[in-house]
C-alpha cells in the first residue's frame, strides 16, 4: 500500500511534540526552537516528494531540523552573535535562591553544550535527551555507529571534565 500525503501529513502532525523537542534541543532556546521546529515542517512539506519512504519519516524530518540548525550557526557565525542582556535579567527575577542556582547551572549547562562541535551536540541531544538507540541515531545521520558512539563519548568527557574544573 502506498502512502498517502494525507497519511504523510497525519504522521508529522503527531511527531510535532518530539521534533519540538530536538528542535530546543538543539538552540537551547524556546523561541528558536519553535522557529527551527516551524522551519523544518515547512521544508518538509515543500519536499515530500523527495521522501521515498525507505527509512522513517522522523529519521528524515530530524535529519532536515539538524542541517537548518547547521546552516542557521553558519549564517550566525558570519552575521555575528547578541545577547539581549534585558530578556536575561527578566527571566531572573522572581527566583528564590535555590531556583537561581538550579537556572545557573542548567545555563552552563546550555552553554557548554552549544560549544561542542555541532557533530558531538547532535549525537548528545539523540541519544541523551531524545532517548534514541545507538542504531537510530546512526541511521538518522547517515554515519556508522561507531561514529555515533565515539561522538557521544568525546562529548560526554567534554563535559563531564567542563564541570569537574567548574565545580
Amino acid at each position: 500500500m502506498r502512502t498517502t500525503v494525507d497519511n504523510i501529513k497525519s504522521e508529522l502532525i503527531d511527531l510535532l511534540p518530539k521534533l519540538r523537542r530536538f528542535s530546543y534541543s538543539l538552540t537551547c532556546d524556546s523561541t528558536l526552537g519553535d522557529d527551527l521546529a516551524q522551519a523544518t515542517v515547512e521544508k518538509a512539506l515543500r519536499n515530500l516528494s523527495k521522501w521515498d519512504g525507505s527509512r522513517p519519516l522522523k529519521f528524515w524530518v530530524f535529519k532536515i531540523a539538524k542541517n537548518i540548525w547547521i546552516d542557521q550557526l553558519r549564517a550566525q557565525k558570519v552575521r555575528g552573535n547578541t545577547e539581549n542582556i534585558e530578556n536575561l535579567s527578566d527571566s531572573m527575577k522572581d527566583h528564590t535562591q535555590a531556583d537561581m542556582e538550579t537556572t545557573q547551572l542548567l545555563n552552563e549547562v546550555k552553554n557548554k553544550m552549544r560549544e561542542l562541535p555541532e557533530e558531538q551536540h547532535v549525537v548528545l541531544v539523540l541519544v541523551a535527551i531524545e532517548g534514541y538507540s545507538y542504531k537510530e541515531t546512526a541511521e538518522m545521520l547517515s554515519v556508522p555507529i561507531g561514529t555515533v558512539m565515539s561522538r557521544l563519548s568525546r562529548a560526554r568527557t567534554t563535559l563531564v571534565k567542563t564541570f569537574d574544573q567548574i565545580h
